[in-house]
This record gives C-alpha cells, structure tokens and sequence, in this order.
C-alpha cells in the first residue's frame, strides 16, 4: 500500500485456526505457559534496572518510514543503558501476527512487541501477551496520563497487557494547490458537512473530483466510522454482543459516503489508494488517511498542503485511530533479569516518544504531547487536535473478525452493488454471528 505504515490483515477466524490449531491449541499455549502468571520479574515494573547484562527481542511491524525511527531509539537506548542490548526483529504486520502466538508456543518468543490497540484482547485471551500492570504502577501511570479511550484499550477482563507508545488517528489532508485552482485557499478548508459540500461543488465546477471515496478498509471503512460516531451511532452495542452500524445514524453516515460517488464529486469503482495516489498527484483536494502519510507527502515533489482535521459531518466529534501499544509475551522460561529490562525498555520509550512522534505519530503520553518541542510538530500537531473524538475498536477478542465484515458492507455500497441500508445489515448480521461465535472460542 503507497505510503503505507499501518496497513495490516486483522486475525481473521480461519488463520487464527490455521495458526493455532483452533481453540485446543490456545489452552494448549495457556498450559504450556504456566496458566495466568504475570510474569513480573523481581516485581520492580520497569521504574529501573538493577540486574546483569542481558539481550532483548524486540518485534514489530514497523517496515514503513517509521523503522528508522524505531532503530534510532533502540540504538540510543542500548548506548544510554549498555548492560541492555535489544535487537529489533521487524516484519510486515500480518506477518508479525502470524509468527508471534507460534513463537510464543515454542518457547521463542520475544522478550517485547509493539502491537496494534485492537489486537491486544486476542492475543490476551490466546494468552500470547502477559499482564503489566506492574509497569503502570511502577511508573505511575494512569488514564490521565493519556487519554481515557487509548488508555482503556490497554485493558482485557480488568487487567492491563498493552502500555500505550502513540495514537495513529485518521485526518484529512488538503491539497492546496488545487484548491487554488477553484480560487480556493487555506481560509477555505472546511470544518463542517455544509461547508465540505459547498467546496466539492466549487471544485466540481472547475472540473475537479475533490474527494475520491474509497470503497476499501484504507481509508473509506475509517471514514464511515469516524461518521457513523459522528451522526451519533455505535459500531456494536453496551456489551459487544451484537454488531449495531445498521442503525439509522449508520444508513446516513454510508448514505453521505455513497452520495460523493453519485453527485460526482468523486469517481466510481476508487481502487486500492488510488486516493491517496490521486492526491500526491494534484488531481483531488481532500483525502481523509492516517497520520503515517506525513513524511511521504513532504517528501512528494510538487505536493503543497497541509494538515487538518477531518470535519464534523454529523452532530458531533468523531474519528476513527488506532494506537501502536508495547506488551510482554509470555515466556515458558522466564528469566528474572529480562523480565525487568523489558519493563525499564518501555519505560525509556514511553518517555522519549517525541522522537517517535517524528514518524508520524501523535505521542500517547499527554506530558509529551504538551510539551513545546511537540507543539512545533508543523504536521503532527494537527492531528492532535482531533484526540477528544478519537474513538478505538472494544477491547474485546476476536473484534477484527466481525469489523471485517464492516468493511466488506461499505464496499459493496460504495461500489454501487447495495444501497447503503441493506449493505449495513447484510454485514451486521454476519458480523453478530462472528461475535457469538468468538463468545465460544474466546470465553468471553
């Protein structure tokens, strides 16, 4: 995927069965590693290290142009605490998520991983990861340290597996220069639904298709999202036992969605980041995406734009994010003087996610993000103007699975194949039947 940090296949049903061997091979894993212990190490939760010289894994799936990043803080982090040196194992993200739980299985995995907030209740629940709550309480940490929804997300039935490193939310990306085609400027970046149309059509008029709806996950199933909070809907109910994006708040959210394809402000059949192509290229105005777009379109010749917020269609704030959080896997050997340096390990990168905010990352620690060297983030900034809306997946095991029929729901609309009511319940109804069917597999 152009451009692409993120993108990555979400633990469907059958790999997960695939993978594991299906739910014998989960309590397998969860025998195999000693049941429910935490793993704390000496019990001193990172706030320091006092054992031995040791060699940490680190996993990721940061192949984008976050991993110079990545290898930057590792590399300062080894020279700053030299008794500690990580070495960082990075792969594409489906193929991280297949190698881990088999890792772990085998007693070779690694000593930390950095994952996505909606993956941390499955790999719980498969027990792959192991509790930290150790880690927050060492270091003081707390939701109002972050902000409540990233912090939340850390959570699995009560206990913490997931410490938050950044909050990677969706915005909308302004092509300046065409704008200036329509005789449009920056004083006319629209913040709200009724301004956003009016720009479209002024843009139309001048021959331009300003927003190019994409029918895929990346980015049109973030942008239904971030509009279905916005009207005012839910993606499931109170307690994730069915799926509820049918609602009348989701039939205006995909209605609006499928509207740009048939008023013409955007074309037909958008393939595969042919948006965001689209946008580098000066040929659309907007393109709603992710934070990780940054340093690729400073590094586009020709591109001139600027960040902003994506508009408040709907009633209220609302947008999709996602968050990179750091976890322990469980070991079936654990040792001692590891276990405290992976917990210091996330302690020094919490504390320097400046750095990391480079990469195109708002950081998740509120300290960093009010402090003066982030407030000059030209780009980055933006982006977190928006965290009070930012809405994450449930922590619940299996979640992906059921947002994948989601996705396939705004595809078939956006695509012309449904309208927009039967594509939402069609999908519902199969997302509500994944649900009941991880209820079993999960236990939860």
């Amino acid at each position: 995927m152009t451009g692409h940090t993120e993108r990555y296949e979400p633990l469907s049903r059958r790999r997960f069965f695939t993978l594991t061997g299906g739910l014998g091979a989960t309590m397998a894993l969860a025998a195999a590693c000693g049941g429910n212990d935490a793993q704390t190490g000496s019990g001193g939760g990172g706030a320091t290290y006092k054992g031995g010289a040791v060699t940490l894994q680190f996993w990721n799936g940061f192949t984008g142009a976050d991993g110079p990043f990545a290898k930057k803080l590792v590399q300062q982090f080894s020279k700053d605490n030299p008794k500690i040196t990580v070495k960082m194992n990075v792969y594409k993200w489906e193929e991280f998520y297949q190698k881990l739980p088999a890792a772990v299985t085998s007693g070779n995995g690694p000593d930390i991983v950095a994952l996505h907030l909606d993956t941390i209740a499955t790999q719980a629940a498969q027990q792959v990861i192991v509790p930290i709550d150790d880690v927050a309480k060492a270091l003081k940490l707390g939701e109002a340290d972050f902000s409540p929804e990233v912090w939340k997300g850390g959570l699995y039935k009560g206990d913490r597996y997931g410490i938050p490193l950044d909050i990677h939310p969706l915005g909308m990306y302004v092509n300046l220069g065409v704008l200036e085609k329509a005789g449009l400027g920056e004083a006319d970046i629209p913040t709200t639904g009724d301004e956003y149309l009016d720009v479209l059509d002024e843009l139309k008029g001048k021959g331009i298709k300003g927003h190019w709806m994409s029918p895929y996950q990346f980015t049109g199933g973030f942008v239904f999202e971030s509009l279905l909070w916005q009207f005012g809907g839910e993606l499931f109910d109170e307690k994730v036992t069915k799926a509820t994006w049918d609602s009348s708040a989701g039939v205006d959210a995909l209605t609006w969605c499928v509207d740009l394809v048939k008023k013409g402000y955007s074309p037909k059949n958008v393939g595969q980041d042919a948006d965001y192509i689209a946008f580098k290229n000066n040929k659309n105005a907007f393109c709603w995406n992710g934070i990780w777009q940054i340093a690729d379109c400073n590094a586009t010749e020709g591109l001139t734009w600027t960040p902003a917020p994506v508009p408040t269609i709907g009633d209220q704030g609302g947008v999709w994010g996602n968050s990179h959080q750091f976890a322990i896997p469980r070991q079936t050997d654990p040792d001692t003087d590891k276990q405290d340096a992976a917990r210091f390990f996330i302690n020094y990168m919490s504390k320097h996610s400046l750095e990391w905010a480079k990469s195109g990352k708002v950081p998740a620690a509120k300290s960093v993000r009010e402090s003066k060297g982030f407030e000059a983030r030209k780009y980055e900034a933006p982006f977190a103007e928006e965290l009070p809306d930012v809405r994450f997946p449930p922590p619940v095991a299996g979640i992906s699975d059921a947002l994948l029929e989601l996705y396939a729901g705004v595809e078939a609309a956006v695509l012309l194949k449904k309208d927009p009511a039967t594509a939402l319940r069609d999908s519902a109804g199969k997302a509500s039947k994944v649900i009941e069917d991880n209820a079993k597999k999960y236990g939860s």
